[in-house]
């Protein structure tokens, strides 16, 4: 199979000859193999975990996002991804900068909301005065 991990604004990986990925969707983990039917599956913050001839057993920290298998092309696009070698550093790096900065942006957004909201009032009180 061919992998390619994408983030927004850049390629994060491209990987040929990959015999197996599975990575973590809301109802749990999820396996391919290359003989597996086309399929698309959403992603929640977690590892990636892919397998090479040419690298042997990978790991990636990955953000929530969307994983795609059309033929022998798997595609995912995630917002963030970290690489390392140390599995048990990369579940305490999903956990400190993906799931934190989830909570975050929640609360980024509120304040946004609320904001909008507010101007939204005024200038319908100006459009009625």
């Amino acid at each position: 199979m061919r992998l390619e991990l994408l983030l927004p604004f850049q390629v994060f990986a491209l990987i040929e000859g990959v015999s197996r990925i599975v990575a973590e969707t809301p109802d749990g983990s999820f396996g391919l193999l290359p003989q597996r039917l086309e399929c698309v599956a959403a992603l929640e913050p977690g590892i990636l975990t892919y397998e090479s001839e040419a690298q042997g057993e990978v790991f990636v920290a990955i953000d929530e996002g969307v994983l795609v298998k059309a033929g022998a092309n798997v595609s995912v696009s995630v917002r963030r991804a970290l690489g390392g070698a140390d599995l048990a550093q990369l579940r305490q790096a999903v956990e400190r900068e993906f799931l934190n900065a989830d909570s975050e942006e929640q609360g980024v957004r509120a304040a946004m909301a609320r904001l909008e909201s507010g101007m939204l009032r005024r200038l319908a009180s100006f459009h009625h005065e």
